[in-house]
């Protein structure tokens, strides 16, 4: 980190997102290099090592980070808010048999999961060829009347139209999470993104609550709303119009409100080996930077993780104690679930910022990954508990490790700024962010029916006392830090040296 301060030093004050460069001095640079290591940047410094006096942190935009986590509600409301109800439509609007009804409903989801993730990386482009906050309203307005065209559908074809049209324009979270790292600098990145995964949480937490309580309201509300003659001919409008109005509403607020981040083109060019400057980055040139495929890998594997847990818990509470579960009643099922989402809420609000601000982005990282493979033996412990008679005891211990064992989640704190850090330039930002997405749907895609599949062979075949899959978990967690090992020194994101440190330093140098 020294030599780093050294060339910045030398260089004019580099960004904080350019690639690390082992010589300051070389004389043909690559393509990866970029010409923005040169370029004075008002923003290094704050929350890195390096001399307090060297540079002014940049205020966090409050108004803009929150106007961004509101945008950020409206991708997952849409998204959710059909879960309630989509089984039952497909059958009445669709005229479906039963019997047929969950493939349907698999297809229109996997549908707008695939169309999401072909198209992520072109918004990723758009974003940084045409300005953020353009892309972004965009995107928000698409979502907003493909939702709304959602419940009026008449037919299967309509139905599975309008939800491809809504991951068609569902790319604002690329482009939110940019703009977030871009009001933001290093010191207060951990508390902005903190709100920006708090607000998210919240979409998910209103979209299917607003869907099962407003689906067909001629049955739930028959003296009220249910009467009007336009809810009975579609009843599935009402939750897709609410739904709507809240993305509708987002774009309008950042269609007024949002600020664009510009930069002057001709400092965020880079140089290629022939001596030519180009104002862009590819796709390859970005993935090829140093260290951006270690981190998307580690994003990965965390994603990977957190899905899987995501799908085989409620299947985990629901199965028999005899067959690995925890035999809970839904009430229960749903205390935990609860409990686990209001405590990764918590953590990712106060804890998460506090201890990124002071241990750095790496070391939480580490942390948090040795606390996964801790994380996911507690389930198969919990199942041996209550084989063995000891209900009491599982009652004492289940709901504290649950609450500790949250705060897992704030390696997704930790990995969303990884991802920012190594961004070779900040012209590119919302590339490398996209490329992370893609990878992240393509995840969700397969992560929730794999490691169900897995349970489910365990407790068919036996073995392990139904364990399999968790097991193959705590493996797969292991194996995250073995891949946190590589992570580049970029994406350490250290904590700011006291000035009597970076004396001692100097003295011993």
């Amino acid at each position: 980190m020294a030599n780093i301060l050294k060339v910045a030093s030398e260089a004019e004050g580099p960004s904080e997102v350019t690639p690390l460069l082992g010589n300051a001095a070389i004389e043909e640079p690559i393509p990866s290099q970029i010409a923005g290591a040169a370029i004075e940047n008002e923003n290094v410094g704050p929350g890195l090592e390096g001399d307090e006096d060297s540079s002014s942190p940049k205020a966090m935009q409050t108004f803009q980070i929150l106007l961004l986590c509101y945008a950020s509600l409206a991708e997952p409301v849409a998204y959710f808010s059909i879960f309630p109800y989509i089984n039952e439509m497909i059958e009445r609007t669709g005229e479906i048999p039963e019997a047929n009804v969950g493939f349907w409903s698999g297809m229109i989801e996997s549908l707008f999961s695939l169309v999401q993730m072909l198209l992520m990386i072109i918004y990723g482009r758009m974003a940084d060829r045409l300005g953020r906050k353009p892309v972004l309203v965009f995107s928000l307005a698409g979502v907003s009347f493909a939702t709304i065209l959602f419940g009026l559908s008449a037919s299967l074809w309509q139905m599975i139209m309008f939800r491809m049209f809504a991951g068609i324009f569902s790319g604002s979270a690329v482009t939110i999470r940019t703009m977030v790292s871009e009001n933001c600098d290093k010191s207060t990145q951990g508390r902005a993104f903190s709100w920006y995964m708090f607000a998210r949480n919240i979409g998910i937490l209103i979209g299917p609550i607003a869907g099962g309580a407003l689906a067909n309201p001629s049955e739930q509300f028959p003296g009220t709303i249910g009467k009007v003659q336009f809810f009975i001919d579609f009843p599935y409008a009402l939750p897709a119009l609410v739904a709507g109005t809240i993305s509708l509403s987002t774009t309008i607020a950042a269609a007024l409100y949002l600020k664009e981040v510009r930069y002057e083109l001709d400092r965020l060019c880079f140089t290629t080996a022939d001596g030519s400057s180009k104002t862009y980055m590819s796709t390859w040139e970005v993935l090829k930077s140093p260290g951006v495929a270690v981190v998307l890998y580690i994003s990965a594997h965390i994603g990977f993780l957190a899905l899987s847990y995501t799908a085989v818990n409620p299947v985990f509470m629901y199965t028999y104690i005899s067959e690995g579960g925890l035999s809970f009643k839904p009430w229960q099922i749903t205390i935990f679930l609860a409990t686990a989402g209001a405590s990764q809420a918590i953590w990712m609000l106060f804890g998460f910022p506090f201890l990124q601000k002071r241990l750095g982005t790496g070391n939480l990282l580490r942390i948090a990954c040795i606390a996964w493979p801790c994380f996911m033996a507690v389930y198969p412990i919990l199942n041996e508990m209550l084989r063995h008679g000891l209900g009491i005891a599982f009652w004492y211990v289940s709901i504290p490790l649950l609450v500790l064992g949250s705060g897992v989640a704030m390696s997704f704190g930790c990995q969303q700024l990884i991802l920012n850090d190594i961004s070779p330039s900040p012209h590119v930002l919302a590339t490398v962010n996209a490329l992370a997405l893609t990878v992240g749907t393509a995840i969700r895609a397969i992560a929730p029916a794999f490691i169900t599949s897995i349970f489910a062979t365990g407790i068919k075949l036996g073995w392990a006392d139904g364990h399999l899959a968790w097991i193959l978990l705590i493996i797969l967690a292991l194996l995250l830090n073995v891949g946190v090992y590589f992570l580049p020194e970029a994406a350490e994101g250290r904590p700011k040296k006291r000035s009597h440190e970076l004396a001692v330093e100097r003295e011993e140098q």
